[in-house]
């Protein structure tokens, strides 16, 4: 006896197979897109704060003086600009487009985290200032003090470069933009065919009397 023939997969079948993959992918997309916005936006929020503070000698007393961490460093803030722009250019592309993206992401994550470490302690921006405030050539600032604002910068920097592991991780799962925003001269599907005209519509009887044809004839 032949074994029976196995029916293949009907599309419901093939839908509900592949739905907990696409749920997973969908899932992971919303967490890199959470992480990579929130980040950013943490990253250009600490980037515009005081990250340190200091006193400079005059005259009469003391000045004192502070500088925020555009002032300190640029890059934190230029990193999470091109990380919002990779986090946007990864629904666009596909394949090694997307890889290609999704580690650019990472990277501006893993440089605002050392953007950041390192301006925690330079204090060249508070000596200008300092210099600035007194008017004197040189001066050192005295009572350095620094904030939490530089580490609430690469918390920033490490939730971008989790959003750009994840993009690198599971990206390939992850649908694309859709096809409408394509090309326009990309391959399009074909159109259904038109209908047949009915030629007892009264409509199609008047343009064959209009062409000297007799609708009646068989």
């Amino acid at each position: 006896m032949t074994a029976a023939a196995v029916p293949p997969p009907r599309p419901a079948e093939e839908a509900a197979a592949e739905s907990p993959h696409r749920a997973a992918g969908r899932r992971s997309l919303a967490m890199a897109l959470l992480l990579g916005a929130v980040g950013a936006a943490l990253v250009l929020l600490a980037a515009g704060k005081t990250w340190s503070t200091g006193t400079a000698p005059s005259a009469a007393s003391t000045v004192p003086v502070s500088v925020t961490g555009k002032t300190v460093t640029g890059l934190p803030d230029a990193l999470a600009l091109v990380g919002l722009a990779a986090l946007v250019a990864v629904f666009a592309v596909r394949r090694v487009g997307r890889l290609v993206v999704s580690v650019l992401l990472a990277l501006c994550g893993a440089g605002t985290i050392a953007a950041c470490v390192t301006g925690v302690g330079d204090t060249r921006a508070l000596s200008a200032a300092a210099a600035k405030a007194s008017g004197l050539t040189g001066t050192a600032v005295q009572h350095v003090g620094h904030t939490g604002w530089p580490w609430a910068a690469a918390a920033g920097g490490l939730l971008l470069l989790l959003a750009g592991a994840l993009a690198v991780v599971r990206g390939a799962t992850w649908p694309a933009m859709s096809s409408r925003y394509e090309r326009a001269d990309g391959p399009r599907t074909p159109r259904a065919a038109r209908r047949a005209p009915d030629p007892e519509h009264p409509g199609e009887m008047w343009k064959a009397l209009d062409r000297g044809e007799d609708p009646t004839a068989d």
